[in-house]
């Protein structure tokens, strides 16, 4: 319907540029081509001879064209010419017209946007994989996009800003990602960037305007009422309603953060295994950050200053906070009603601190503070506050301990429920447990993947994504985990890749033993490296390399070399 529709919008725009140059070139023709018809002329004897229809379209065609191939059938004569010369001046200028009015129509805004809004409808309704939708293509959508090229997971943009879809068309990506200039708050556009195909697993709302990711949801929910909601909001309010909507997962960067700061400051190893979970750069496996837990000062009592506010005094800690426009807040040690430099730092105990917040709304407070900071005390432990992605390399310069970038956490908390929900469900269970069973699955982790960084994925035993596995348990066989993931090339070792957790109806089972039998619908969350997820997905589609991996006998493949072994085997001979 909404293909057929844009196309329906092309050839409007179409017609009603070119319906005028049209008319015009007919009208020439037909008047040109009667005139030569209607004119005697003569033949090679003297004799009267009229030029037929045909003759008469051929020549009209090469002289309009001023190509010219001489006179036909015969010699014209002087009436002829004299004809042929004013179809000359009539062709030559109804195809200037015509040519200047295609060249008017193809430079037209409204016949460009038509022309492409049918191509990406056309493009995303080829599209035979599994993908999501993202609104807005800022720095968190950039961000989001790259997170699912790596994983090989395919994406939609719509973003209303037309630089930015030029930059996403200049992208190299691995996986198909087609981009529209245009207003997601249309139902149209949503429609055409199939929000109602069977194939697209979620909209990703991530525009800079709340109000309007507010208004996306409303109509992402009213065309699919059952598709999943995914929308960056920090707004109570705009929370609320969001909520209200059912199956939408709010993605707030400032309480995401505030959570990874309480879980550096109470469970560093798992603090590490998430940063590495999530490609954190600057973490490396099994090198978690210790936070101190002494006194500490927040720069800046905005969006980022109030939730870590919270984390720190449910950890026991009462920090000092400056701020120009604050005057009370309950629970805190001190309150400077000021701008951070050097004067008001030193007043807020910055001798004696452990740690530094500069969290205010302005990149260059922010840097201003921590350059203040390294000034009085050096070995401060300090937490910044990045607003905008352009300034990362003056952010990598000033090398502070924690940084908050709002559109890398939010890229990187977004991709982690499109991998799969259980990424974050695994991550809760294991703070649960304590530091000790983070502790061993990092150890076991590392000694499968070494200094590879860490890879997600999710496989389901389904035949879209695992036909040799379910074609062994449909013939009544079990099959453990163990023998999953043999390696091929050495049956005593396994491939670089660790179970985190098996999905099993409304069950889950974490960190499962290797004995663990596996069922058809399975989804199991793995990690380790890209090259572990390909190997296994090769072992997992191919009947002869399950049946090598659990059997350890490499049978002969293909008819003859399979009737070969049997009479090899009837004779009690060895092949």
């Amino acid at each position: 319907m909404a293909t057929t529709s844009e196309l329906d919008r092309v050839s409007m725009v179409v017609l009603r540029y070119m319906r005028g140059p049209v008319f015009v070139l007919i009208a020439v023709y037909a008047i040109g081509i009667t005139g030569m018809a209607l004119i005697p002329g003569k033949d090679a004897d003297g004799n009267v001879e009229y030029m037929n229809l045909f003759h008469a379209f051929y020549f009209f065609t090469y002289t309009a064209t001023t190509t010219g191939f001489g006179e036909i059938p015969h010699e014209f004569t002087d009436q002829q010419r004299l004809w042929a010369i004013l179809c000359v001046y009539m062709g030559v200028v109804a195809w200037l017209y015509a040519i200047g009015s295609i060249f008017r129509l193809v430079q037209n805004p409204h016949f460009l946007l038509a022309l492409n809004e049918h191509r990406f409808a056309r493009q995303v309704r080829r599209i035979g994989h599994p993908f999501f939708i993202i609104c807005g293509f800022g720095d968190t959508g950039s961000l989001l996009a790259r997170g699912l090229n790596d994983h090989w997971l395919r994406g939609v943009i719509i973003d209303i800003d037309p630089e930015r879809i030029k930059a996403l068309r200049l992208r190299d990506y691995r996986v198909t990602m087609p981009g529209l200039c245009a207003d997601p708050t249309n139902p149209r556009h949503l429609d055409d960037a199939g929000v109602r195909m069977p194939n697209c697993k979620g909209v990703v709302i991530l525009t800079v305007n709340e109000e309007i990711n507010a208004r996306i949801a409303v109509m992402t929910r009213l065309l699919n009422p059952d598709i999943h909601i995914l929308c960056r909001s920090s707004s109570k309010s705009h929370i609320e309603h969001l909520q209200s909507l059912g199956n939408v997962t709010i993605i707030n960067p400032f309480e995401i953060f505030a959570q990874l700061l309480s879980m550096a400051i109470t469970a560093p190893r798992l603090h590490n295994l998430n940063s590495c979970l999530v490609r954190n750069p600057r973490a490396r496996l099994g090198q978690p950050i210790e936070v101190p837990t002494g006194d500490w000062i927040i720069c800046g009592y905005g969006r980022m200053g109030k939730w870590l506010y919270r984390q720190f005094v449910l950890n026991g800690i009462k920090p000092v906070i400056i701020d120009p426009k604050i005057e009370k807040i309950e629970g805190a040690a001190r309150i400077i009603n000021s701008n951070a430099n050097l004067d008001t730092l030193k007043k807020a105990g910055l001798e004696h601190a452990a740690g530094v917040v500069a969290g205010t709304d302005s990149d260059h407070d922010n840097l201003s503070i921590l350059m203040s900071v390294q000034a009085l005390k050096p070995d401060a432990f300090t937490i910044v506050r990045q607003n905008s992605h352009e300034n990362q390399i003056a952010f990598d310069a000033i090398n502070a301990h924690l940084v908050l970038q709002s559109s890398l956490t939010t890229a990187r908390r977004v991709l982690k429920h499109l991998i799969s929900p259980q990424v974050q469900i695994f991550i809760d269970y294991l703070r649960e447990q304590g530091e000790d069973i983070c502790a061993h699955t990092v150890k076991n982790l590392q000694e499968l993947i070494a200094d590879e960084p860490p890879h997600l994925w999710q496989v389901k035993i389904c035949p879209q994504e695992a036909s040799a596995v379910m074609e062994y348990l449909q013939d009544g066989n079990s099959l453990s985990l163990r023998e999953l993931i043999r390696d091929p090339h050495n049956l005593e070792a396994s491939l670089p890749c660790m179970p985190f957790s098996i999905a099993r109806g409304e069950n889950r089972i974490m960190l499962p033993d290797e004995n663990e039998l596996l069922a058809a619908e399975d989804e199991i969350l793995f990690c380790g490296t890209e090259m572990g997820e390909r190997m296994l997905s090769a072992s997992m589609n191919n009947a002869y390399t399950l049946d090598y991996l659990i059997s350890g006998q490499d049978k002969p493949r293909g008819y003859l070399f399979r009737w070969l072994d049997n009479r090899f085997k009837q004779a009690g001979m060895q092949p």
